[in-house]
């Protein structure tokens, strides 16, 4: 059953009296119709489907509606809106249910014949289904070297003589395909032979043509191209290029259709065995169109995309008649990969989940738009194996339907799927609780690092939203190396970049997403601030500069007296607490004019580091004018309103103990319970420690009532929610418009957990110098914790534990580098070494302070857990 629609301006669905969509703040368009499916939610007889219209027009507007409904049965039956619809502007108590009496509500008014009027484009535009091409060619010389240069506009798995080269999937990934298109290199020099050989390639539509986000299909174009290039080199110093040229051949296979968002129709019974082989007959197969392309090729930034991880099925129910769920107790991104044993034509359909109905069903409502269905139908014969190639989903269960009878034992299998991003870092502390926080943290960044940072993996948008990215960008380069990733994504930044300066909130930027909103174009100054810090690398902030100085540019335009305004998102999805959007954008303002002084230098741009530097402490001080009182009070009065002046280092030195104790204040008001969204929450847990309440920043750790990371552990999640009330136990799930169970940004809590409670962090760019300092938990909760990192230098532990009154910290410092450690303990001569007093030791601010070089340390000194730690960094 598939519901097509437009509406004037946005829409909330209801079937029999159940929320099943809503566009309300998602960015929808009257001129982008949507399609959903309506089949989980319809029932056998009579069932009523309902529309609430939410305009922004005067009164006098007509609200505008074009809806097809198709519902596929033993008949046909297909529903149009028209006339036969009954329409109130009264809202009553229960209109949406089947039972609600609506007599007494007028016809619907047409406005235009179905398919006529200003309706923009249609959604149900043709379907690709996957492509074979294939091309012949005689080696007849033996061959010294052998490579192989493919890209595409969709995606493609390449194939020579009849084995897949390389194991990218999705390949050449995401990019504005209007602008630029990354190509891929192999050696294949072990797969050529002398004689016959074929060269080949499977084309899905991928990002290029199939479903993006919101804004429906062929985005970028209609029809997914292809182009491939073999070198060969002979041993006698010849050479022979096999190109992309008519001497192609093509024909449809068993992929039907695949996309992204909506999932693969895979017909094994339709597949051409052999197809990719040197000795096989291309009857019927057709010469491929041959298209001039004009958009840049370049070769490949970012690390592809791979399958690294299989999990197996925890557990196996069957709610309903004929459906089998499994849970692989992991919310992960990637798929399902089948084993079936089944009739010729069965056909086998694989549904995906993040959570259950409290029925035991599969929650799809918060997908939204996207299907994320996957089909199989059986060949017979025998046990059949499939994985999907062109679609991913984000998940922990699956529902396995269409069999005619019990599955195999083996029947799902969890395939999890992301950029190939080598792990570097590594968190423990023994606290149940803390170390599923960091499970999921990184569960998060595996599933939401595919090709670029996306938000969100399983429903209808899965976009690279900026200001998710640069609040998880130094958490993310703990646990991974993403400087190649991030190198990438920031080209997507600048080349959606407005002529004006201003940055759009998704990149690669796609239609009807804002743009110039502050914390999320701060991406374009931040995220090349974090590459230089973490890996020592410049070319970022080279590459970026003229954006990044167009983006400032931009700030200042649109500021009155240096006071930006109260646009954008501001602290998003925070929890009973509003921090005023000129308060964070004034904030952000001032931070990035004071890390662009920090580049300008690094760059070698001395008189633009001083500009920037001044701009800097102009809007501090037009900060302070307009949001700050003489008792440490800033306006708002809210978490995140303290936390962005003492992180972002606005406020003069006499006022900071006082903001930070009316920061403590709120949190212990609130039992030790957070309020921030995703910008605030990433200053939070510092800005507490670095002013000397670690306490508080603990207390607010391992809290496990709502709101708080703990409370979404403790009923099981093992990522990170979009929002902190995405379920309650009193409330049940949020509105299922915009409720991902998998969104990093709430995570971005891991960088204090590596940084200030493990103690590792970067003293100089690229660990070149090192910062040891733990900060151990007062409140006794935890009693160690042991942070690893793979540096650009090479691997930094920090471990510490305290017991017996003792605090032992084990330190490892790589090579060609130095290290200041700071012990928690005020007097040096309390602090030993390996046994031994500490040299060149000094007190600083209530640390004891000493400098290292490479190697392997143990130091210890006196610990209470009730002693006042030292602040700052």
């Amino acid at each position: 059953a598939e519901l097509l629609f437009s509406a004037d301006d946005q829409v909330r669905w209801y079937v029999n009296g159940t929320l099943v969509f809503n566009s309300v703040g998602q960015g929808y368009s009257w001129q982008v119709p949507v399609t959903l499916d309506l089949k989980p939610h319809l029932k056998p007889g009579a069932n009523l489907i309902a529309a609430e219209l939410i305009g922004y027009k005067t009164e006098r507007d007509a609200h505008g509606l074009a809806a097809n409904l198709v519902i596929e049965a033993d008949t046909r039956l297909v529903l149009v809106s028209d006339t036969s619809w009954r329409t109130t502007a009264t809202e009553a108590a229960g209109w949406q249910s089947p039972t609600h009496d609506d007599r007494s509500w007028s016809p619907a008014r047409a406005l235009a014949a179905y398919g006529e009027g200003r309706w923009g484009t249609l959604a149900q535009k043709k379907v690709n289904p996957g492509v074979h091409l294939r091309r012949g060619f005689l080696s007849a010389k033996p061959i010294a070297r052998a490579r192989l240069y493919a890209t595409a506009l969709g995606c493609y798995v390449p194939w020579l003589n009849g084995q897949r080269v390389g194991d990218e999937h999705f390949a050449p990934g995401w990019t504005d395909y209007h602008k630029r298109v990354q190509h891929q290199t192999w050696d294949v020099t072990a797969l050529v032979r002398t004689g016959d050989n074929a060269l080949g390639a499977t084309l899905g539509e991928g990002w290029y043509a199939g479903h993006l986000a919101h804004v429906g299909r062929n985005i970028y174009g209609d029809l997914p191209k292809l182009r491939m290039q073999l070198e060969l080199e002979h041993d006698d110093g010849t050479r022979t290029v096999v190109a992309s040229d008519d001497a192609w051949r093509g024909a449809a296979g068993a992929i039907v259709e695949s996309d992204m968002l909506m999932g693969e129709n895979y017909d094994a019974r339709a597949g051409h065995s052999g197809w990719n082989a040197p000795d096989f007959a291309a009857t019927g197969w057709t010469a491929p169109t041959l298209h001039e392309v004009t958009t840049t090729v370049e070769p490949q930034r970012d690390p592809p995309v791979r399958a690294l991880i299989e999990l197996p099925v925890r557990a196996r129910t069957q709610p309903t008649a004929g459906a089998w769920i499994y849970d692989l107790g992991q919310n992960l991104v990637g798929w399902a990969r089948l084993r079936v044993q089944a009739p010729a034509g069965t056909r086998v359909q694989l549904r995906f989940a993040e959570m259950l109905n409290p029925d035991g069903t599969m929650y799809v409502a918060n997908l939204r738009t996207a299907r994320a269905t996957d089909t199989y139908v059986c060949a017979g014969g025998g046990i059949e194996t499939w994985e999907p190639s062109f679609t991913f989903h984000g998940f922990r269960y699956v529902e396995l339907s269409g069999l005619p009878g019990e599955p195999l034992a083996d029947a799902i299998t969890g395939i999890v799927v992301h950029s190939d991003t080598p792990p570097t870092g590594a968190l423990a502390t023994g606290h149940a609780l803390v170390d599923q926080l960091a499970s999921n943290i990184l569960w998060g960044q595996r599933g939401n690092f595919l090709s670029l940072p996306t938000d969100c993996p399983q429903r209808n948008e899965r976009m690279g939203w900026t200001g998710d990215a640069q609040i998880f960008a130094r958490t993310a380069a703990y646990h991974m190396d993403v400087a190649s990733f991030f190198a990438k994504w920031m080209v997507d930044v600048v080349d959606g970049q407005r002529a004006d300066g201003a940055v759009h909130d998704v990149a690669p930027w796609v239609a009807g997403v804002g743009d110039g909103n502050h914390a999320w174009a701060d991406a374009i100054v931040i995220v090349p601030h974090v590459m230089w810090q973490c890996y020592g690398d410049l070319r970022v902030a080279e590459r970026a500069w003229p954006g990044m100085v167009a983006w400032i540019d931009h700030c200042r335009r649109g500021s009155t007296d240096l006071v930006r305004p109260a646009n954008g998102y501001g602290d998003w999805l925070s929890i009973d607490a509003e921090t005023p959007k000129e308060v964070s954008s004034t904030a952000y303002f001032a931070w990035s004019a004071g890390l662009m002084a920090e580049l300008a230098l690094a760059l070698g741009k001395r008189d633009e580091a001083e500009s920037y530097g001044r701009l800097h402490d102009e809007v501090k001080a037009a900060f302070n004018r307009a949001f700050v009182t003489a008792d440490g009070a800033i306006h708002g009065d809210t978490q995140a309103a303290y936390a962005f002046a003492i992180r972002f280092g606005l406020l003069p030195e006499a006022l900071v103990p006082m903001a930070a104790q009316r920061l403590r204040a709120d949190v212990e008001r609130r039992a030790w319970r957070l309020s921030t969204g995703f910008i605030g929450v990433r200053e939070l847990l510092p800005a507490l420690t670095d002013t000397g309440h670690i306490d508080a920043a603990y207390r607010l750790l391992v809290q496990d009532q709502f709101p708080s990371w703990g409370y979404s552990i403790k009923h099981g999640a093992t990522t990170i929610w979009e929002r902190w009330n995405g379920w309650t136990a009193d409330g049940g799930f949020f509105d299922p418009g915009m409720n991902s169970f998998n969104h990093y940004s709430l995570g971005s809590v891991g960088e204090w957990m590596y940084g200030h409670m493990a103690g590792i962090a970067p003293a100089a760019p690229g660990y070149a110098r090192i910062r040891i300092q733990p900060h151990p938990d007062p409140t006794g909760a935890i009693t160690r914790a042991r942070g690893e990192l793979v540096s650009p230098r090479g691997l930094i532990v920090s471990s510490w534990i305290v017991a017996d009154g003792r605090f032992t910290l084990d330190v490892v410092i790589p090579a060609n580098a130095s290290a200041e450690v700071r012990l928690p303990c005020a007097d040096p001569a309390l602090a030993r070494e390996a046994d031994k007093p500490l040299v060149d030791a000094r007190s600083e601010r209530g640390a004891t302070v000493v400098a290292i070089g490479s190697g392997t340390y143990r130091f210890t000194c006196p610990w209470s857990a009730g002693a006042k730690q030292a602040a700052g960094r």
